[in-house]
């Protein structure tokens, strides 16, 4: 562990810090060395107390969720990875006709909520892997609609500590990305339409099948590694270039789908990194156009 910050960085907060934890235990891809500190707060109150420990003492801060769409390098990250996924981090109620989720909350849980009550406007994210926290920030979604489509209110908690709630008026959601600047997003209102749940569970049903009959879904992957260029298909660019079934060493281009690249046993980050440029090069000599990471990379 680096000694560059002070010991007793984190007293009266052992009971959520743990040092040295392997990220490969928190990611979907299984990967990643381990962070300085791995830290997972219960609540607000405690979040704020870590944000600000971490601001006096120069400490890099890195957000987790779920761990879906990551990518860590094999030398772990130096510094606080902030885990949102106990206690009130993990709450979803409901809000009039939306529904209110924190961060921590599982999306596919959230849908099968949404069905349970008779809840339409989540729907089309089935299959979308990730917490709510990590889906708003990249504006989760793709063919059957993105999740900003359906969000009221965002709450964020800024580098001060401070909490405060961004409205639909002054959010905006494009391809993939959001305004939301804060580095911490505490949850998110759904706004949604009441309708028949044995509808909504038709529809849900009718996309998991789609996803599951084009997406290489049960098999270690972080979804779609690259964005789509503007009126272009990643995934049919990959193709283009031949490169579905590529491998270096354990990590290889999916034949299903190319836009995913998949782990067997044995695979380092390291593998990863090397097959996600050697495809960009290929792409741009076959197609000179330049792929964009979805992944998030630590």
């Amino acid at each position: 562990m680096s000694t560059k910050w002070p010991i007793k960085l984190f007293s009266g907060l052992d009971q959520i810090v743990r040092t040295d934890e392997p990220l490969s235990r928190h990611t979907w891809l299984g990967l990643g060395g381990p962070a300085t500190y791995f830290i997972e707060p219960r609540g607000v109150a405690e979040l704020s107390q870590v944000v600000l420990r971490c601001r006096e003492n120069e400490v890099p801060v890195c957000v987790l969720g779920d761990g879906a769409n990551l990518l860590v390098d094999d030398a772990g990250v130096k510094g606080a990875v902030v885990h949102l996924e106990q206690g009130e981090f993990a709450r979803v109620e409901l809000a009039g006709t939306g529904i209110r989720a924190a961060a921590g909350a599982d999306m596919g849980k959230l849908v099968l909520r949404c069905v349970r009550e008779g809840l339409s406007g989540l729907e089309g994210l089935t299959g979308i892997p990730g917490s709510v926290g990590g889906c708003v920030r990249m504006n989760a979604g793709g063919a059957f609609g993105d999740i900003g489509n359906s969000i009221e209110s965002v709450q964020v908690m800024n580098d001060a500590g401070e909490v405060f709630t961004r409205h639909r008026e002054d959010l905006a959601f494009a391809y993939r990305s959001t305004n939301i600047t804060s580095k911490f997003i505490l949850g998110a209102e759904f706004g949604l339409e009441e309708d028949d749940p044995q509808r909504i569970l038709s529809q849900v049903k009718q996309i998991w099948i789609y996803k599951k009959n084009t997406q290489p879904l049960g098999k270690r992957n972080a979804g779609c590694i690259f964005k789509n260029p503007r009126g272009l298909s990643a995934g049919a660019l990959i193709d283009r270039a031949g490169l579905k079934g590529r491998r270096i060493g354990a990590a290889y281009v999916s034949d299903k789908h190319a836009n995913f690249i998949l782990a067997d046993d044995g695979a380092m980050a390291a593998d990863f990194l090397k097959l996600i440029n050697v495809i960009r090069e290929e792409v741009y000599k076959k197609s000179e156009v330049y792929l964009e990471l979805e992944i998030e990379v630590w």
